[in-house]
């Protein structure tokens, strides 16, 4: 078999790490002729230790620092997500392995993804680099379990039985009773949408469809593969695990149902395979490029560090192009602002609208940059991923992470003109509440703003005049049915971002505080 195949583990747990990986990388053309190592009892003795950053890039993986009992099975787990796994040598003496992917632009996607994330085996961090050969060639003799492992694998990947040389527990692999799987996720302390879903399950086969929903206040989601094979890989390789470190756990079931009736592409619900279902009332849209990206079968997330899954869904739409930073700050500078128009609670209001910004300090010597302090590294990377670039009172911001690890407040009694600002205690956060609605909500700074908590005497004239106010053109307004809710379209996203600032928790009277954030949707 040629190419990569659809990825599969067998009934192995990853520890915790996150499971949003890229399958996206530039890989460096790679001239050098193959290199056979002969990897008998023999030879085996001259396989040593390599260091990564001296090795050029190869198809052939070394793995160091592997516990004890660890087994063929869950090496070759490690790289499954990433391609298919053609070869495997186990030094189990000296508690290393080598693996041989299918394509060198595989070995890199998984080198990359794994410098970033530490890969753990039994909750052991282990050690992967480049291996000085550019091909396996073993002894099946000698290596007769390791191989009769990946013809397990090889045989699950190519929808057929397991081969004879397999074990009782590698043959254990039951037909799938449904290409339809329920999904649910527990501890979601960060958004999970059907963006994201589709970035992780589309690695173990082409996703046709997802409907999510909320149930007994949890989220759920019903994923159907085009294969019940692919479906019962995606269920052998990610129940139990975490989307990100110690939250967002997916429990995976196969649904009774064997086809999902899909009526509209919209937040809640796609049909990969019909981009032009409509929306349905009231439902943000898909973009018709982001419809047509979404109905090929390869991944769109460019390179990932660990983020929060809004960032990754807004990346996978293709707004969005993320730093590969994997630095966990949770401080921003922001650079090139307005000195004459920013102040603490400008900058408060519009980061607040990807994470819960907690202290804002405009520097006191550079009053074109300030320090933002969120609640943890994946909101600041994720207000990163969102905001570099944008215009804000006409000037286009710059965002990095910051080496600083907190922002200080000035010493009590010293006046720091106001420059300054403790968010900690603001009730204005909208991510406080764990599995908040807000989650599901997040989205690159767009045109068209989401409004809510509209009292009821308040007409269209009435916002459309408010919005005008902020210095911008109205373009277009929509009620939502019960008119607590409206979407409005300004003239250009830095009207809309200029109005998210001045107008969100503007109190409408009778204590209705006004909700102002980025819609997906155009009217």
């Amino acid at each position: 078999m040629d190419g990569i195949v659809t990825d599969v583990a067998v009934g192995v747990k990853r520890g915790s790490d996150e499971l949003l990986s890229s399958s996206l990388y530039n890989s460096p053309n790679s001239n050098m002729s193959g290199m056979v190592v002969t990897a008998n009892g023999n030879d085996s003795k001259k396989l040593r230790v390599e260091d990564r950053m001296d090795c050029p890039p190869s198809r052939v993986l070394h793995i160091r620092k592997l516990p004890n009992e660890v087994t063929e099975t869950e090496v070759i787990a490690l790289g499954l997500p990433f391609g298919k796994v053609t070869n495997i040598l186990m030094l189990k003496g000296k508690n290393q392995a080598f693996l041989e992917l299918g394509t060198e632009e595989a070995a890199i996607t998984m080198v990359n993804y794994y410098t970033a994330v530490t890969p753990h085996v039994r909750n052991v961090p282990v050690f992967i680099q480049y291996s000085n050969h550019k091909e396996l060639k073993t002894d099946n003799a000698l290596n007769q379990r390791a191989q009769a492992v990946l013809q397990a694998v090889t045989a699950v990947q190519a929808a057929s039985t397991p081969t004879s040389g397999t074990t009782a527990s590698e043959s254990a692999l039951t037909p799938a009773p449904s290409p339809v799987l329920r999904i649910i996720i527990d501890n979601m302390f960060y958004p999970v949408t059907l963006d994201v879903l589709q970035q992780i399950f589309s690695k173990f086969g082409t996703v046709m469809k997802i409907i999510t929903f909320t149930k007994n206040n949890q989220f759920q989601a019903l994923l159907q593969f085009n294969d019940p094979v692919n479906a019962q890989q995606a269920k052998l390789a990610l129940d139990g695990q975490n989307i990100y470190n110690a939250c967002c756990t997916l429990r995976i079931d196969f649904s009774k149902l064997v086809n999902l009736n899909v009526k509209y592409n919209n937040d809640k619900s796609r049909d990969y395979t019909r981009p032009e279902l409509p929306a349905g009332d009231g439902q943000p849209s898909m973009d018709p490029s982001v419809a047509a990206a979404f109905n090929k079968d390869s991944s769109l997330l460019g390179a990932l560090s660990p983020l929060s899954a809004a960032a990754a869904a807004a990346a996978a739409a293709g707004r969005v192009a993320l730093s590969g930073v994997s630095g966990t700050s949770s401080v921003l500078l922001v650079s090139n602002l307005n000195e004459e128009m920013v102040t603490p609670q400008s900058l408060f209001t519009l980061f607040g609208v990807y994470g819960d910004a907690q202290r804002v300090k405009i520097l006191y010597n550079k009053k074109d940059s300030a320090l933002i302090q969120m609640a943890d590294g994946n909101q600041a990377q994720l207000a990163m991923s969102h905001l570099n670039g944008q215009k804000m009172y006409g000037k286009i911001i710059r965002v990095t992470l910051s080496k600083h690890q907190t922002v200080q407040l000035p010493r009590e009694g010293l006046d720091d003109q106001g420059l300054t600002k403790d968010f900690t205690n603001s009730p204005l956060h909208r991510f406080k509440k764990p599995g908040s609605k807000n989650f599901q909500n997040i989205f690159p700074p767009s045109a068209t703003l989401h409004l809510s908590n509209i009292p009821q005497d308040i007409t269209e004239e009435d916002l459309r005049v408010l919005f005008s106010n902020s210095g911008g053109t109205v373009k277009a307004f929509k009620f939502f049915q019960d008119h607590k809710m409206a979407l409005l379209q300004m003239a250009t996203v830095e009207e809309a971002i200029q109005a998210l600032i001045d107008l969100h928790n503007y109190n409408m009277g009778d204590n209705h505080h006004l909700r102002v954030s980025f819609s997906k949707s155009t009217i």
